[in-house]
């Protein structure tokens, strides 16, 4: 009995220690994006440092010129833009569609995302893990949900431009395109091999995207 009353005593110890430790121990903690020293993110700038432009953006009110190859620009308010956003778990975009332009597949392996339609006509969707597709065909005003680490896309369905807000449970969700990803970084043979395409195929695809160094 005194054992399992120790452990516990251990079990609770061990609780109350990680919910503290996840508890903000300062009002703010503003990135210090000169700073080169990274520990799961940004560190914090000098609180005698701090001004109002660390908490202020106002990027998202301009349309962004949407005449990209794939007819979308991500307009990001996150930790780099807006410093104050640091500690925080929040963040937001614009995404601006040219008439029939597509956001990518891709994904934000570091958070959930919801976006409020501001203006449009959009198909958007996730693939469960299972292969599932959850899409819906959306309008001005409506909001949909895309959860954590899930493939997903947005595509502008009408002739006329469209746009939308997104809000992120992450100060820095991270994006990862899935071709620009699959074509710009893997080799040539886990290519044709994965997609059984030819050896010229992957070659002529692979010339649109630069690999990362």
């Amino acid at each position: 009995m005194a054992s399992f009353a120790t452990h516990l005593v251990v079990v609770v110890t061990m609780m109350v220690a990680a919910v503290a430790a996840a508890e903000m121990l300062q009002d703010v903690c503003v990135a210090d994006l000169s700073n080169a020293v990274k520990v799961n993110g940004y560190t914090c700038k000098d609180s005698t440092q701090i001004t109002p432009e660390d908490f202020y953006f106002k990027g998202l009110a301009t349309i962004a010129a949407t005449n990209t190859s794939t007819g979308s620009v991500v307009t990001g308010a996150n930790v780099e833009k807006l410093p104050g956003l640091n500690t925080l778990g929040l963040s937001m975009s614009r995404i601006d569609y040219a008439p029939n332009g597509l956001n990518p597949p891709h994904i934000h392996p570091r958070a959930s995302e919801i976006i409020f339609v501001l203006e449009g006509q959009l198909y958007v969707g996730f693939v469960t893990t299972g292969g599932k597709l959850i899409a819906k065909y959306l309008n001005k005003g409506d909001v949909f949900a895309f959860p954590k680490g899930l493939l997903h896309f947005q595509k502008n369905i009408a002739n006329s431009p469209a746009s939308v807000l997104a809000a992120f449970d992450s100060q820095l969700p991270g994006t990862q395109s899935l071709v620009a990803s699959l074509f710009g970084a893997l080799p040539d043979n886990i290519l044709v091999k994965s997609f059984q395409l030819k050896p010229k195929q992957v070659k002529k695809i692979k010339l649109r995207y630069t690999p990362k160094k």
